[in-house]
């Protein structure tokens, strides 16, 4: 049986101690395969960033154990682990050159100039910046510098790469360009990604996998169209994607659990027979292909629908709608949801 390429057995880290004690990681449970895309998912102070940094060595669990490849390695430094960190800053030195910054790695293991030179210039070819290698980083843009932070830290041939945050400091358009290519090289290498954000889109559309994090807790662990679909919180149907959550007496009445979610591009406006609600549209926010718009039903819900921004007529804020969804849009969630 194939060993996972990360795994953390009942992994917690706790800063602090007495009064101010915060418990950042939360006996963690979780495998990670060997060429997996798998991304760590929270907002926020979930304890997403210790659980990397704990992989990485930069911080040491306080109880657990952590393996890569089955070698144990919970208190191994993170020069004596096979991976390396790709910084949302960046950490380039800006007094080197982009070729000098790529083959830092292998100057410090003292191989020789043109070796690693070499070396570095096929980084470079990978990441699609031959052009770059003289310049220094401040002549850079965002995502020239992201590339050349990646380059860096494959030189030494990781078996895992390690990315916080990466792309949190460009811009949608480039942030978007970059998740593409991101997965395009994770894909041609076929090493393992462990990759961090509390950007849901970013996860849903990079991953092979999504580990929710809340409060230093795994939430769940899940395909992005399975998360996506079949949340098994209220935590996590709220926190990824858009969600219209049912109670009570509400959820009962349309799934028969306490608990219930429909996304809102499963609710569509129809006549009035068959309605599953009747409400007046009290918010429209466009987003360009679509529109969501807020309706006030009866016992003080509110649901959210997504309608195509070409519809006629448009929902406008006053409006009385008709409210229709299928059987099998309602997802019903256990009484043990995180709230």
């Amino acid at each position: 049986m194939t060993q996972p390429a990360v795994s953390l057995e009942h992994l917690s880290c706790v800063f602090g101690t007495g009064p101010t004690q915060v418990q950042a990681v939360d006996d963690v449970n979780l495998d990670i395969e060997e060429g997996e895309f798998f991304t760590l998912l929270g907002p926020s102070g979930s304890g997403k960033t210790t659980c990397l940094r704990m992989i990485g060595g930069f911080t040491l669990p306080t109880s657990g154990r952590l393996s890569i490849h089955g070698v144990e390695m919970t208190t191994h430094p993170p020069y004596a682990r096979p991976v390396n960190t790709v910084f949302q800053d960046y950490a380039l030195f800006p007094h080197m050159s982009v070729i000098d910054n790529v083959a830092y790695g292998l100057m410090v293991r003292g191989v020789t100039k043109a070796v690693r030179n070499k070396r570095a210039g096929e980084l470079l070819d990978l990441v699609r910046l031959p052009e770059v290698a003289a310049r220094k980083p401040a002549q850079l843009s965002g995502g020239q510098r992201q590339r050349v932070a990646l380059a860096r830290a494959l030189i030494g041939e990781p078996r895992v790469l390690l990315l916080d945050e990466p792309l949190g400091a460009l811009d949608l358009k480039l942030r978007e360009q970059m998740q593409s290519e991101l997965k395009g090289l994770q894909r041609r290498l076929g090493i393992t990604f462990v990759f961090v954000t509390h950007d849901q889109h970013e996860a849903l559309s990079m991953s092979d996998r999504i580990g929710v994090f809340n409060r230093g807790r795994l939430e769940q662990v899940a395909a992005p169209g399975e998360l996506y679909d079949r949340p098994a919180t209220r935590f996590v149907a709220e926190f990824v994607g858009a969600a219209n959550l049912l109670h009570g007496a509400q959820a009962r009445k349309v799934c028969g659990s306490d608990n219930a979610m429909i996304r809102p591009e499963r609710v569509r406006l129809g006549p009035a027979p068959g309605a599953q609600q009747t409400g007046s549209v009290s918010e429209v926010q466009y987003f360009g292909a679509f529109c969501r718009i807020r309706v006030a039903c009866a016992d003080g819900l509110q649901i959210l629908a997504d309608v195509d921004a070409t519809a006629t007529p448009a929902p406008v804020t006053g409006s009385v709608v008709h409210l229709h969804w299928h059987a099998d849009a309602v997802h019903p969630i256990g009484e043990g949801a995180a709230s």
